[in-house]
């Protein structure tokens, strides 16, 4: 009897043991269900203060109620960036969860903060969809993947934005824009035509600061609320 007590406590003492050595488990990393690239217009068509109002705009965009709330039910993820020339795109916010509301509001925050100062040169849209779409193999796993493209100006530089678009919405990446009517009154046309694309794609237009934050924020609400069984399968996407 004695000896059984003895073996069933060995045998306890090695299970313990085994499951103290065992390495813990990772967490698997949480898809997202919205990830977005904010890229900026920082061409040379762009003027210091016009890029300082597009940060502005989005400051004020993300720190609205309805936008803060909208973010945070779709599980988001946000990165912004700023581009000019071709391969010129600069993340200058990493990727950021936005899964509560008081999320959008501290986002804002690091877009006051800031620092200004950045100009390109050309105005290369085709370049930015390129490469603000590979930004999302590091940090942006969603369901539903979306480029939103600011820019008061058409690309006349680099790949075709046609081109582009169709390459990477071939990947399931939705690319949605923002055009400044402030120089070019048919420049919505343009982006309708030659930028957006995917499921559920869309164009705003703004021509102030107000009807800009207006736009952005009508913007990022549609892409939260967008019906899933209208956006693309990512699960079968090529790189």
């Amino acid at each position: 009897m004695l000896r059984a007590v003895i073996a069933v406590m060995v045998l306890l003492l090695a299970l313990c043991g085994e499951a103290l050595a065992a390495p813990p488990q990772k967490t698997p990393e949480k898809k997202a269900g919205v990830a977005l690239v904010l890229a900026l217009d920082g061409s040379a068509s762009i003027t210091t203060g016009d890029l300082e109002f597009q940060l502005q705009g989005h400051a004020a965009a993300f720190r609205d109620p309805a936008v803060a709330d909208a973010l945070a039910s779709a599980g988001t993820r946000v990165t912004l960036a700023a581009y000019s020339g071709p391969n010129s795109l600069r993340v200058l916010i990493p990727w950021t969860a936005l899964d509560k509301p008081e999320d959008a509001g501290r986002f804002a925050d690091r877009i006051d903060a800031l620092p200004r100062g950045f100009q390109g040169d050309s105005t290369a849209i085709g370049s930015a969809i390129l490469e603000a779409a590979k930004l999302f193999d590091h940090g942006g796993k969603a369901a539903r993947q979306v480029i939103d493209l600011v820019s008061n100006g058409f690309s006349n530089s680099g790949i075709d934005p046609a081109d582009a678009r169709d390459r990477v919405t071939k990947r399931g990446i939705i690319v949605n824009g923002l055009a400044i009517l402030d120089e070019f009154p048919w420049l919505e046309e343009y982006f309708d035509e030659s930028v957006i694309g995917g499921p559920g794609s869309f164009v705003k237009s703004a021509m102030d600061k107000d009807s800009f934050v207006a736009a952005l924020r009508q913007k990022l609400i549609l892409e939260m609320v967008a019906l899933p069984d209208h956006m693309p399968n990512q699960s079968a996407a090529t790189p």
